[in-house]
């Protein structure tokens, strides 16, 4: 269960509004992350402002966006996110398979060498201690830019934060990213993201 829980939509207030129209109209919900985050608007509107730039600015196609983000909650451990992203991945056009094979991404069939660059990035920068190279640079510059790299690092990074505050709050994970999860990633279990 939450160590904090989510404000409902009478505290809400004025955000719900707010929410309804960046995360509702994309993702068909709010995420409880976000609710329990609007006890402080000023950061909730924040990182909601960073998410939006992140991921409907530049060239980095959206659906490689949750592939990276998934990778990074993979490697970090947050199942709230994985499941998260699984969803956002989906919603983006990436096929079930490539998200049931996110971290056999090396082996498998359905990922290109430019999609295996980005992820081994973000994978080795989602573990502790970070484990990124001057050879994951190497590889990215075959495929990518200077600024898709930028966007790509600041995916992986958005959810550094993210993996944090929901693996820390134990956030409760939300009905449809669950379902999801348990469909499309193998052994994937809620843990400690099940509400009481």
């Amino acid at each position: 269960m939450a160590h904090v829980l989510p404000l409902t939509p009478d505290e809400l207030g004025a955000l719900t509004e707010h929410f309804a129209e960046r995360y509702e109209a994309t993702i068909g919900f709010t995420p409880n992350s976000l609710k329990t985050m609007a006890r402080r608007p000023e950061i909730v509107v924040a990182l909601g402002d960073l998410i939006t730039v992140i991921w409907r600015t530049g060239t980095v196609p959206a659906g490689m966006k949750a592939l990276v983000a998934l990778m990074a909650s993979t490697a970090a451990g947050c199942r709230y996110c994985q499941a998260h992203e699984s969803v956002d991945a989906e919603a983006h056009g990436v096929p079930r398979e490539k998200i049931a094979e996110i971290w056999s991404f090396e082996t498998s069939k359905h990922f290109t060498d430019a999609e295996r660059s980005a992820l081994r990035l973000a994978q080795a920068a989602s573990v502790v201690p970070n484990a990124v190279t001057v050879e994951h640079f190497d590889q990215l510059r075959l495929f990518y830019d200077e600024g898709q790299i930028v966007e790509i690092m600041s995916t992986v990074a958005l959810f550094g934060y993210l993996n944090r505050w929901n693996d820390s709050m134990a956030t409760d994970l939300e009905t449809e990213p669950r379902s999801q999860a348990l469909s499309v990633l193998p052994g994937w279990v809620s843990g400690k993201h099940e509400s009481a």
